[in-house]
C-alpha cells in the first residue's frame, strides 16, 4: 500500500523553499521574484506533495482558542474591540488576506495537477489536501464576512477576476461542500493512514468540517429566515452520520484515571493517533526533544490572555443533571472551591480547582493576572510552562462531530430521540465514568422543566469551553444581541482567600465586574458580519461593503 512519508519538520523546511507559492491575497498584478520557478518546480506528484505540505502551515494556532473572549465564556485582561463595539472598518486584514493567499495556493496546486503524471494516488492525495483547505478558507472568509468573491483559478495579469464581485453566500457554500466531497473521496481513511502522515487531511477529516460547515449555515439560515435551513441540515445530519457510522472514531477515556479523563485529553497523554477522538489536529510534538514549533499556552493562561467567567460557570450542571436554578445542589458559595462541588467534573478540569493545581494546596489565581478570578485549566502543563510549550491542539474531535450530530437532528427534525441522545451527548457526557453527570433524556427535560434546544447547547459549550467555539456559535444562533452586551462577571469575591481589592466592583451579591454591561455593544444590524478591510475596495471597486460598516 502507498504511504505519503512525510513528517511535519519536512513541511515546515519545504514551505521555506517552495516560494512559488508565496503570491498574496487577491492583489495579483505583480509576482514575487523566487529562487524556484513555475518551469523548474512542477514536475512530479511528490512536487504536488511538497506543495501541499506548505497548506498545513494555515491550520489553525492553539491560540485560536483566545476567540472565545469575544463571547460571554471568557475575557482577557482587558476589553477588545470586538466585543466593546468600538471596531472600526480596518484598512486591511489578516482574516482575508490570509484565507485568500491559502486560496491561491490551492488553487494552483490543483491546477498544476492537470499538467504532471505519475502516481495517481499522490496525485489524488494533493488534490484532495488542496479541495480541503480551500473549503477551509472560504469558510473562514464566509463565517466572517457572508458573501465573499468565489475565486477558483489563479490569475493572470489584466484578469477580470481582479474586480471580481461579491458571490451570494449559498454558492459559496455549495462549492465548500464540493470541495469537502472530492477531498473525503481521495485522501485516506484515518485507520489506514500511515503513521508518518498523521496530521494529514483523512476522510473522516473532510465529513467533520463538513458536518461544521452545513451546522453553521444550516442553523444560521432557520434564525435569519434565509436560503433552505433543512436542506444544510440535513447535509450536516448526513456528514456528522457517516463519521459516527465509520466506527473509525470514538471518545477518548485515560485509563490510569478515568474520572479526570477529560482534562489529560488536553495533555501529552492525550495526544496521537492512538486517541480516537483527535480527527484533526496541528500537531507541535511528542516531547521536547521531538517538538516540531512551540506555542506559550501554558504562560499565556498565567498571564490570563484567556480566562472562564461567571456565564461559563453558570452554563455547568449539577450531578444530578440540573442547571444552577433548579438543582437541590446548588447553594450559595462560600469558598471559591465550593462552587465545583457536585458539578460536572468538566467544570473543574476546564477551570483551575484543587485538584488540577500543581501545587501542595488550593491555588487562588492572583487578581494581577486575571480579573475574573478565574484562571483555564486546559492545555496548561507544567513541563510546557518551564520549557515552552508543545502540547497539540486539537482542530477537529469526535466531540464536536457528535455535537453537531445532536444539534442537527434536533433542529432538523424539531426533536431527537433517546438513542440518538445516547449515541451523542450522553456518550461525552460517559467520558469521566460514574463521576459524570445524569444522561440527558427526553423524559427527563419534561419532568424538570427543562428545554431541549437549551440543553443541547448547553452540551456543546461546556465541552467546547476555551475552544474557540462559542463567539461563533453565538452569530449562527442569532443570540449574540441578547448575550454579548451583558456584563462580564467573574467569581464571587471571597475576601479571606483572595485578600484585599482596592475599590474592587462587584455585584449586589458579590460577584466580580469585569466589565460592565455599558462598556459591551453589539449591534443586530452590523455586528452578525465583520467589515471588508477598505483597501480592498480600492482594489475591487466591484466590492461593497457589509451593512452599516
Amino acid at each position: 500500500m502507498f504511504k505519503i512519508n512525510y513528517t511535519w519538520k519536512n513541511i515546515i523546511t519545504v514551505f521555506t523553499g517552495v516560494l512559488v507559492l508565496s503570491a498574496c491575497s487577491r492583489k495579483l498584478d505583480k509576482f514575487p521574484e523566487t529562487a524556484v520557478t513555475d518551469a523548474s518546480f512542477w514536475k512530479t506528484p511528490n512536487d504536488l506533495i511538497s506543495a501541499a505540505n506548505a497548506l498545513y502551515l494555515s491550520l489553525p494556532v492553539i491560540a485560536n482558542s483566545y476567540q472565545d473572549n469575544y463571547s460571554d465564556i471568557a475575557y482577557a485582561t482587558g476589553p477588545n474591540n470586538i466585543s466593546d463595539g468600538s471596531r472600526l472598518a480596518p484598512a486591511t486584514s489578516a482574516d482575508w488576506n490570509d484565507n485568500y493567499t491559502l486560496i491561491r495556493r490551492s488553487n494552483t496546486i490543483l491546477e498544476k495537477s492537470g499538467s504532471i503524471t505519475g502516481d495517481q494516488k499522490i496525485i489524488n492525495q494533493a488534490r484532495g489536501e488542496a479541495s480541503f483547505f480551500r473549503a477551509w478558507a472560504y469558510f473562514e472568509l464566509l463565517k466572517r464576512f457572508g458573501d465573499v468573491p468565489l475565486i477558483l483559478r489563479t490569475f493572470v495579469l489584466g484578469d477580470s477576476l481582479t474586480q471580481a464581485f461579491r458571490t451570494p453566500r449559498a454558492q459559496v457554500i455549495t462549492q465548500i461542500y464540493a470541495d469537502l466531497d472530492y477531498a473525503a473521496s481521495v485522501v485516506p481513511e484515518i485507520d489506514v493512514q500511515a503513521n508518518a502522515d498523521y496530521g494529514r487531511i483523512t476522510k473522516g477529516a473532510a465529513l467533520s468540517f463538513k458536518s461544521r460547515v452545513a451546522l453553521f449555515e444550516g442553523t444560521r439560515e432557520k434564525f435569519f429566515g434565509y436560503g433552505n435551513s433543512k436542506a444544510d441540515l440535513t447535509i450536516a445530519v448526513n456528514a456528522a452520520g457517516a463519521v459516527v457510522n465509520s466506527g473509525k472514531y470514538d471518545i477518548w477515556q485515560y485509563a490510569p484515571k478515568p474520572d479526570s479523563s477529560y482534562f489529560y485529553l488536553f495533555q501529552f497523554v492525550g495526544e496521537g493517533k492512538a486517541n480516537k477522538e483527535n480527527v484533526l489536529v496541528r500537531l507541535y510534538g511528542k516531547d521536547i526533544a521531538n517538538k516540531i514549533s512551540t506555542h506559550n499556552v501554558s504562560g499565556n493562561i498565567e498571564q490570563a490572555y484567556i480566562t472562564p467567567t461567571k456565564a461559563l460557570l453558570d452554563l455547568y450542571l449539577y450531578k444530578d443533571g440540573l442547571p444552577i436554578a433548579k438543582s437541590a445542589f446548588a447553594k450559595e458559595q462560600t469558598t471559591t472551591l465550593s462552587q465545583f462541588e457536585n458539578r460536572d467534573p468538566r467544570a473543574g478540569m476546564t477551570v483551575f480547582n484543587k485538584k488540577l493545581w500543581y501545587a501542595t494546596s488550593f491555588y487562588v489565581p492572583s487578581f494581577q493576572f486575571t480579573v475574573t478570578g478565574y484562571k483555564v485549566a486546559k492545555w496548561f502543563n507544567k513541563t510546557d510552562w518551564d520549557n515552552g510549550s508543545f502540547t497539540d491542539f486539537a482542530i477537529i474531535r469526535y466531540a464536536e462531530v457528535l455535537l453537531n450530530y445532536a444539534e442537527a437532528l434536533y433542529e432538523l427534525n424539531g426533536s431527537i430521540t433517546d438513542d440518538q441522545l445516547n449515541t451523542t451527548i450522553n456518550k461525552i457526557r460517559n467520558r469521566n465514568g460514574a463521576g459524570g453527570v445524569t444522561p440527558l433524556t427526553n423524559g427527563f427535560v419534561t419532568a424538570n422543566g427543562l428545554d431541549m434546544r437549551e440543553e443541547i447547547r448547553r452540551e456543546r459549550t461546556v465541552e467546547l469551553a476555551m475552544e474557540g467555539y462559542r463567539y461563533w456559535d453565538l452569530l449562527r444562533w442569532k443570540t449574540a444581541e441578547v448575550e454579548l452586551p451583558k456584563a462580564i462577571l467573574g467569581s464571587k469575591y471571597i475576601k479571606a482567600e483572595q485578600g484585599d481589592l482596592t475599590n474592587p466592583k462587584l455585584t449586589a451579591d458579590g460577584f466580580i465586574i469585569a466589565q460592565p454591561a455599558d462598556k459591551r455593544s453589539f449591534r443586530p444590524n452590523r455586528d452578525y458580519l465583520w467589515p471588508i478591510p477598505t483597501t480592498e475596495f480600492a482594489y475591487d471597486p466591484n466590492l461593497i461593503p457589509n451593512p452599516n460598516w
